[in-house]
């Protein structure tokens, strides 16, 4: 249900950037709304109070972001607080953010590695995956896990590249418990 309400409203919102101010101003706006609602977690707890009537919810999202943002943001975060959906407001923004990343050919990839990379291997890395990719600009993020002994995991999307010597290694072992399973059936 939650994977529909952030297609179904994030696809709306998409559709109406286009149409209106543009992209980039919609992406700018939602960036500024998803901070906002990080930094104050307690919208969220307002919204979800069963004592407080939807009216008064609605009239908190206008006072908070009404000459903010644009009218049809606002029309969206009033939307969802009307169809009782403000706890997805965040996949929401989300959605619609991979949406325009998606238009422009920006990709994000999260690269683990066994050991902190230097500038110029993050930039060969960088380098390699434009190379290899339809994106035309990557968001990169970085993160370290010792387990992988070495090599490298990377993750665009659904799309896993896992080259780590973990996982090799593990590969090694399940082959070389089939061998010795063969082995011991012919001895049989």
């Amino acid at each position: 249900m939650a994977k529909l309400v952030s297609k179904t409203y994030g696809d709306a919102l998409f559709e109406v950037a286009q149409e209106g101010a543009g992209l980039d101003a919609y992406l700018e706006e939602v960036k500024a709304v998803q901070a906002a609602l990080n930094e104050n977690p307690e919208i969220f707890k307002l919204m979800n109070h069963p004592k407080i009537v939807k009216e008064d919810k609605i009239k908190v999202i206008e006072d908070i972001f009404t000459g903010k943002v644009s009218k049809e943001l606002v029309g969206l975060l009033r939307m969802l607080v009307d169809k009782e959906h403000f706890e997805e407001t965040g996949a929401v923004l989300d959605y619609f953010i991979g949406r325009v990343k998606d238009s422009k050919n920006i990709g994000t990839a999260y690269v683990t590695t066994a050991m902190e990379l230097s500038n110029a291997q993050k930039e060969a890395v960088l380098k390699r995956l434009l190379e290899t990719t339809k994106y035309v600009e990557f968001e990169m993020h970085y993160a370290v896990d010792s387990a992988l002994i070495g090599g490298m995991v990377i993750r665009i999307g659904d799309h896993v590249v896992d080259g780590s010597v973990r996982t090799k290694l593990y590969g090694l072992t399940r082959e070389l418990s089939k061998i010795q399973l063969k082995a011991g059936e012919c001895a049989s």
